[in-house]
C-alpha cells in the first residue's frame, strides 16, 4: 500500500492553470521531497489532495483511504503544515497547540512539552509577539503534535534559522525511523538532497520527473577538475567537455557522456590529481525549467 496514491489527478482554475494529469506515488516510510517554484502547481497538488480543493478528474488515496470519501478518517492520521500557517494571534503558542489537539480529541500535552523542548519556543508568549521563525516553530510543533502516520509539508522551513533547520532536520529523520511518512514540498533544495529519499519535479502543472536524488545528479553532468604535472592537453574537442577554463596546469570544465574518450585524452598528459563530482541539486532543478513557466 502506498502512502499517497495519486492517479490521473486534475485540478485547473479559470485561467488554464493548476495541474493536469498527475500521476504520483509515495511509499510508506519514505520522505519525498516535491520541487517546482512559485506557481508550478505544488500546492495546488498538495491542497487537492488533502480535500481543500476538489478535482475535477482522477483519483487520490492517502494511506490507503479513499480522500473523496474517507476524508475524515484521513485528516486524523495527516499533519499538514500549510506554507502560511493560520494560527490565533491573540492566543499564546499554548492556547493554539490546546485548541488544534481539543479538536481532534487528545489530551496528552507530552508531545507539545517534548517539541517545544526541542525547538527551544516559550509557548506561554501571545502569537502576535513572537517572530516569524518562531510561530513556524508553533506551526511545525501543531503539525506533530498529535503523532500523525503522514506528513505533509509546503516550504516547512520557512522562518527559521540555520540551526533550528537541522533541529528541524533532525526531528524528520526521527519521524522517518519511527515509520512515519514525509511529503515535503520545499524551495531549499540543499535541504530536500540531505533529507529526501525520491524526488519529484513538477513544471507547468505536470510532473516531469521522479526519481531518487542520486540518480538524478547522475544523470546530470559532472564537474571535473585536473591538475597535470606539465602542460595540459588540449581537451576541447573531446566530447561532453564544456565551459573548459586552464589555470597553468590546472584544468576546470563541466562533461556529461560516456567517460571512455575523456580517460582517454587525459592519459595524454600526466595527470597529479583528479576530481569528478555531482552537481548540486540546484543545477539539475534548473535545467528542468529552462524556458519554464507555470501555473499555481
Amino acid at each position: 500500500m502506498h502512502a499517497i496514491h495519486v492517479e490521473n489527478l486534475t485540478r485547473l482554475y479559470r485561467n488554464g492553470r493548476g495541474i493536469t494529469g498527475v500521476n504520483l506515488q509515495v511509499e510508506q516510510g519514505e520522505v519525498f521531497g516535491f520541487l517546482g517554484p512559485n506557481g508550478a502547481g505544488k500546492t495546488t497538488l498538495i491542497r487537492t489532495m488533502l480535500g481543500f480543493m476538489h478535482q475535477q478528474s482522477g483519483n487520490i488515496h492517502l494511506l490507503g483511504l479513499n480522500a473523496l470519501t474517507q476524508s475524515r478518517a484521513i485528516r486524523a492520521r495527516v499533519g499538514y503544515l500549510p506554507s502560511d500557517p493560520a494560527l490565533y494571534d491573540l492566543l499564546t503558542g499554548q492556547q493554539n497547540l490546546d485548541f488544534a489537539l481539543a479538536v481532534r480529541g487528545i489530551k496528552s500535552r507530552a508531545r507539545v512539552k517534548e517539541l517545544a523542548d526541542r525547538l527551544e519556543i516559550d509557548l506561554k508568549r501571545r502569537l502576535k509577539t513572537l517572530s516569524r521563525g518562531n510561530k513556524q516553530k508553533v506551526a511545525i510543533i501543531a503539525t506533530l503534535a498529535h503523532d500523525p502516520d503522514l506528513i505533509i509539508l509546503d516550504e516547512p522551513t520557512s522562518g527559521l534559522d540555520p540551526l533550528v533547520q537541522e533541529i528541524f532536520s533532525s526531528l524528520i529523520r526521527e519521524e522517518q525511523a519511527r515509520g512515519k511518512t514525509v511529503f515535503m514540498s520545499s524551495h531549499v533544495l540543499s535541504e530536500v538532497e540531505s533529507l529526501c529519499d525520491r524526488v519529484g519535479v513538477i513544471r507547468d502543472g505536470k510532473i516531469v520527473t521522479v526519481d531518487h536524488v542520486e540518480n538524478l545528479k547522475k544523470q546530470r553532468v559532472k564537474y571535473v577538475t585536473v591538475e597535470f604535472r606539465e602542460k595540459a592537453p588540449d581537451l576541447s574537442s573531446v566530447p561532453g567537455v564544456k565551459d573548459l577554463a586552464c589555470e597553468g596546469r590546472k584544468v576546470r570544465f563541466t562533461f556529461h557522456g560516456a567517460i571512455d574518450p575523456l580517460l582517454g585524452a587525459l592519459a595524454q598528459g600526466s595527470v597529479v590529481d583528479l576530481n569528478l563530482s555531482d552537481p548540486p541539486l540546484e543545477e539539475i532543478f534548473r535545467a528542468f525549467y529552462e524556458g519554464g513557466g507555470g501555473g499555481r
